[in-house]
């Protein structure tokens, strides 16, 4: 089964949430293209809206709207372009990248917020008020090592 890592980027806040979407809502991504629209809810965002913005195959190559379909393709690549950052003035190099369709070798999958929902964000996430779900319990583990580093040293005295 298909399984992706979906980044949501957020153009109102400019926050971005890294989130998974395996097997059935993973389906909802195949055989959609760079600037198709898919509902939120594969992912867990009820009432909102995605845009598929780009993403990249499982060897890291990038997504690229010139390259028609799902398969690998060359692309003669001028100027700055996702994939392909020249060196110099007026280099162009040949750049395989994957086409604009999504498929079972795409490993991430990047999309921005077109249509909110009524429910904030960080609520159907279950994110506290910093964007961190984790925050508290990093916080807690953080004090637990220095409690424990204090004890070491003090022992050691």
């Amino acid at each position: 089964m298909a399984s992706f890592t979906v980044v949501v980027g957020d153009p109102d806040t400019g926050s971005s949430y890294q989130l998974e979407a395996e097997e059935q809502d993973a389906n909802r991504f195949i055989g959609r293209s760079i600037g198709e629209e898919v509902d939120g809810s594969a992912v867990g965002l009820d009432g909102y809206t995605l845009e598929i913005t780009g993403g990249s195959d499982d060897a890291g190559r990038p997504l690229s709207g010139d390259v028609g379909g799902a398969n690998l393709g060359e692309v003669l690549m001028e100027g700055r372009q996702t994939g392909y950052h020249p060196s110099r003035d007026g280099e162009r190099r040949r750049v395989t990248v994957r086409g604009r369709e999504v498929s079972d070798s795409v490993a991430q999958i990047n999309a921005a917020i077109s249509a909110r929902g009524s429910t904030d964000v960080s609520e159907l996430l279950g994110l506290d008020s910093d964007g961190d779900a984790d925050a508290d319990a990093d916080a807690d583990a953080d004090a637990d090592a220095d409690a424990d580093a204090d004890a070491d040293a003090d022992a050691d005295e």
